[in-house]
Order: C-alpha cells, then structure tokens, then sequence
C-alpha cells in the first residue's frame, strides 16, 4: 500500500543572505541617489562645479590616474571585458537556479550600476558644469565673417604645407609618427600649461586599446574612462589622428569635459609641441574642421582655398576617409546617436556637432 506523499519542506531563508540582499540594495539606491544630488548641484550652482573641479577632482586624477597608469594596457578596456563575461556568467548561474536567485542578482546588478554612476559623477559629470577653457583664458568667440574664416583656413594651409615635407612617410606618402606618441603628448600638455596654468597637474600615458576595433566600429578615435581616468585612444587609425586625439583625451584630466573645448587644447598643445609629427596632426585637424566650415559657409571662397594644400598632406587624407569608410554602418550610425544624446543631456546643445565648434575657438584665437 502506497502511503501518501508528505509536503515538500522548504528551506528557511537564511538570515545572511537576506541580510546581504537588503545592504546591496541599501548601497545601490544611496550611491544613486548621491550622484543624482551631486549632478544637480553642480548644474544649479555652477560655482559648486568650479570648486570640485580645482579642489577634489585634481585628487581623483593623482591617485586613480597613478594607480591605474601603472599597467601599460588599458584598465577601463580590461574591466569592461570582465564586467561583460561575469554579467552573462551570474545571469546563466541565474537561469540556471530559477527564480529564488534573481533578486540577490537584481541587488548585485543594481549595486555595480550604482558604483559606476558615482565614478562617473565625481570623474566626469560634475565637471561638465565648470567654466570652461575659454572663459578662463578670455577667449571669446563671435559670429565671424567668411573673411576671416578664410583667412584662418589660408594661415592654417601655410602651416600644413610647411611641415608636409618635415614628417616622416611611409612607402604610400602617409605620416608616420616619429616617437611614442604617449610621452609626446605628455610633453605637449605639460609644454603648453607654461602658458595657460589652468592645464598644470599630473598627466598619465594615454593607452592605446589592444581591440582598437571597439571604437572604429563606433566611429570614435578616443575615449576618457571617468572609471579608470585613463585617456583611451583607437590605435588603428591613421597616425595623423592620433597626436591630437591623444592630446584631447588628455585634456579631459584637466577637467575639461565639452568636446570643442578638448578639440582646441589638443590643436594648441599640438602646434607648440616640439615634435614635427604632432604640429603636423594639430594643423592638419585645425585645418579639416575649418575647411568644412567654409566649406559650408561659401563654397566658392572653399574652392580658391582647397587647391592650395601640398600635395604631400593629399595621402593622409585619403587614408583617413578610407579608413572610415570601413566602418559607415548601422553600429556606428547609432553609436553617433547615442554620443549625441549624451552630450546634449550634459549641456551641450550642439550634441555631436560640437566638435566642430572647434572652429569658432580657432578664429577667435587667430584674432586675438
């Protein structure tokens, strides 16, 4: 005779588990809620912004900037590996244990989302509200007329032309870089904060990424990790790119997060470096950003102008737009639109368009 089956006993939940479940949610909810004040802080007191900024955010750059300068990777790229496999690991672990485990992975999830938020706040995000570069400098830009844009983009050409034929090539005319590209763009900060002491403070190797791909697919030629404060850079692209982009990442250290703002440190650090290379990359980029601007301003004045440059600086160029080329699709399409949105949530109404306003700092700069 069959006796009949007894209820299933289920286990009690165990005090310590509960106990870590409610502090990692605690934990996640406070740092949120920290970085949230803090980001509103700064952009209703922007004399907060410009406080942290010189005070406690030059901490952050020497302690997490040392530390993690140690390595020659890139930490930032590392930790995003591991981030990625041990979130798909703890979600299969999760699936695989059924529903009792999915808030102790929820509270884990939220905790690390909440450590993230507070590192880009108190390394990025409140420094969006500072003043800027050019208000610190009193560089004051103006609706300028396409005489003068021209006469920019005609300055900008003579320098181009001059250094063609200073920069080292390869077998298909394109520039190669004449020294390690991290120590010279150290050396150029470092040289033009003798001018403008705003940029004084320690500076760390920008890294070059070991799957540079991540950021060509996106359409990027560098990127600051507020994490790690490291100064990333897309090694694969064409060596023109990459003095300035290694410059303007670097300007981000300082605190300086708008992007045109980072465009014109990185073209006045470039041009007063010592290193042809690098004077070479920042009058060329100076030089694309303002001949699309005429571009867009007077394609006439654009076609008496465009003749003018060397046909040594031509190979560079058209490595960069192949190299591009590869990569137009859909991933860096929407990649752009994510890069917009952010901008334009932290205050920079031009989004992705920013960058070009470059152009305005440059005219004003030339000027004065």
């Amino acid at each position: 005779m069959k006796r009949r089956s007894k209820r299933e006993k289920t286990a009690a939940p165990d005090p310590a588990s509960q106990g870590g479940l409610r502090w990692r949610m605690a934990a996640a909810v406070l740092l949120l809620a920290i970085s949230a004040s803090l980001m509103a802080l700064a952009a209703g007191q922007p004399q907060f912004a410009e406080w942290y900024s010189e005070n406690i955010y030059p901490v952050l750059v020497n302690s997490a900037g040392r530390l993690w300068g140690i390595f020659p990777f890139s930490a930032a790229e590392m930790a995003l590996y591991l981030m990625i496999a041990a979130f798909l690991l703890s979600l299969a672990v999760m699936l695989r244990k059924g529903i009792r485990s999915a808030a102790s992975w929820l509270s884990c999830t939220l905790l690390a989302a909440g450590i993230l938020a507070f590192l880009y706040t108190i390394c990025c995000g409140i420094n969006y509200h500072r003043k800027s570069f050019s208000q610190e400098e009193g560089i004051i830009t103006y609706r300028y007329t396409v005489q003068e844009l021209k006469d920019v983009c005609l300055w900008l050409t003579e320098e181009v032309n001059a250094l063609s034929a200073e920069v080292d090539r390869d077998s298909n005319g394109v520039m190669t870089l004449e020294g390690p590209e991290g120590e010279g763009a150290v050396e150029a900060m470092r040289g033009l904060a003798e001018e403008f002491p705003v940029l004084e403070g320690y500076y760390p190797q920008p890294k070059k990424l070991l799957v540079s791909e991540i950021l060509s697919y996106q359409g990027l030629t560098g990127v600051y990790s507020p994490f790690t404060v490291e100064a990333n850079y897309n090694g694969d692209m064409t060596s023109y790119n990459i003095p300035f982009t290694v410059c303007h990442e670097l300007s981000h250290l300082r605190g300086f997060m708008q992007e045109e703002e980072a465009n014109f440190i990185a073209f006045l650090a470039c041009i007063q470096s010592d290193r042809a290379d690098f004077r070479y990359s920042g009058y060329l980029s100076g030089w694309v950003y303002c001949m699309n601007a005429l571009y867009r301003a007077d394609y006439e004045v654009w076609q008496e102008i465009r003749p003018l440059l060397e046909d040594a600086a031509e190979p560079d160029l058209e490595a960069n737009s192949a190299f591009w080329d590869e990569y137009e699709g859909r991933i860096s399409e929407t990649a752009d639109r994510i890069n917009d949105t952010y901008l334009k949530v932290n205050g920079q109404a031009d989004g992705v368009q920013s960058y070009s306003r470059m152009v305005d700092l440059i005219v004003a700069y030339f000027e004065k």
